[in-house]
């Protein structure tokens, strides 16, 4: 004779289980997405894959698509508590500690996955092994090898004590000379080989945290912005060229004098400059700030679009600049507060924050799709 079980029999009850969903639910609001990068594609196609840099220390690959169809109805009324939390495709274990940003080194599927983060290190996967690792093998694809391994060195001390080794912030990338540069903690930038795995140049002028970095390629320079207020433009014999102070002439105490986040514009002749809650642009040519504007919240990324630039910061917003620094559009966006905003060549739009909330937009400023990502287990 089968019996059964009433739904409140305390007998079935597991403990366990249970703080396990609970710490996990915790996790998974907290989670913050530093950095988002499209997979590379031809310009005239829509992306395909969303890679995301988290606070967990984890990179892991969305599907656009497979996104896109698995939206519930009516999510672009839904609040971030609200959605739904996404599968990824592949989710690896890149770093102990936060990842800060990720970038592709190369086009197509022989490039390179890179990442950074808390742990000082650069690490690179082969993306074709990173699309090959489906959703069958999650479980190991978080041992996937990286085939660069790459860690910022470590300063000697008094009888050769060595000091902890410097997070990595940020990191642009040169494949036409072979580099990858690091902006670090430790307020120097490093020139990685990537043939040979070692440092062929070290940056140094920075009296403060470096938050950002950017390559020059047509000049052979390099851009990095730092906690010092300054963002300084290196030569390629690695001694600084200029010197640009976007907060040199505010008096206001609202006024934060880092420089969080830096951009440069398809033709590499206009900077734009972000500190707390200040955007200035720079005429590189000349060296002159051509505008600058004072913002709602602090603004924690920036990027190019066009002779446009769109701004994200402490706020569910999305803001759209001229080159004056007028104000064009506004759009809400579901993370509250957006540490990463990224173009495609075909309009759509990638911003992300706190929660572990990835929103899409289109070119048309419609919300593609909206949704959470999985913390690592």
């Amino acid at each position: 004779m089968k019996t059964t079980v009433a739904e409140g029999d305390c007998r079935q009850w597991n403990e366990d289980a249970y703080r396990d969903s609970i710490l996990e639910e915790r996790e998974s609001h907290s989670l913050t997405i530093f950095r988002t990068v499209f997979s590379p594609s031809p310009t005239n196609q829509n992306p395909k894959f969303i890679v995301a840099a988290s606070s967990d220390g984890s990179i892991a690959t969305y599907s656009l698509s497979s996104l896109i169809s698995s939206t519930p109805l009516g999510f672009g009324n839904s609040r971030a508590q609200n959605l739904f939390v996404a599968e990824p495709n592949c989710l690896l274990h890149g770093h102990d500690g936060p990842a800060y940003d990720v970038k592709f080194y190369g086009d197509g599927e022989d490039s390179l996955l890179l990442s950074c983060g808390d742990d000082g290190r650069i690490r690179g996967w082969k993306w074709m092994d990173v699309l090959e690792a489906d959703q069958d093998s999650l479980p190991q694809s978080g041992d996937l090898k990286p085939l660069l391994d790459l860690t910022n060195p470590q300063h000697k001390g008094p009888w050769g004590a060595l000091s902890p080794i410097p997070e990595t912030n940020a990191i642009a990338v040169d494949t036409q000379g072979g580099s990858i540069y690091a902006a670090v903690g430790d307020s120097c930038a490093y020139c990685w080989d990537v043939e040979e795995s070692k440092i062929k140049m070290t940056f140094k002028g920075h009296a403060g945290y470096l938050h950002s970095i950017i390559a020059r390629n047509s000049c052979h320079q390099i851009i990095t912005g730092s906690e010092d207020g300054t963002a300084r433009i290196w030569g390629k014999s690695g001694k600084c060229s200029n010197v640009i102070e976007p907060g040199k002439d505010k008096k206001s105490k609202e006024f934060f004098s880092y420089v969080s986040c830096i951009s440069l514009d398809a033709t590499e002749k206009w900077l734009a400059c972000g500190s707390g809650r200040n955007l200035s642009v720079w005429n590189l040519s000349a060296s002159e700030r051509i505008s600058g504007v004072s913002t709602r919240a602090c603004i924690q990324d920036i990027c190019f679009d066009d002779n446009q630039i769109l701004a994200v910061g402490a706020e569910p917003v999305v803001s759209r600049y001229d080159m004056n620094g007028v104000v064009l559009s506004q759009i809400q966006c579901v993370p509250r507060s957006t540490f990463s905003v990224n173009l495609h060549p075909s309009g759509v739009t990638c911003v992300a924050g706190y929660g572990g909330v990835v929103d899409v937009i289109s070119q048309f400023g419609s919300h593609l799709c909206s949704f959470r990502c999985q913390a690592y287990k």
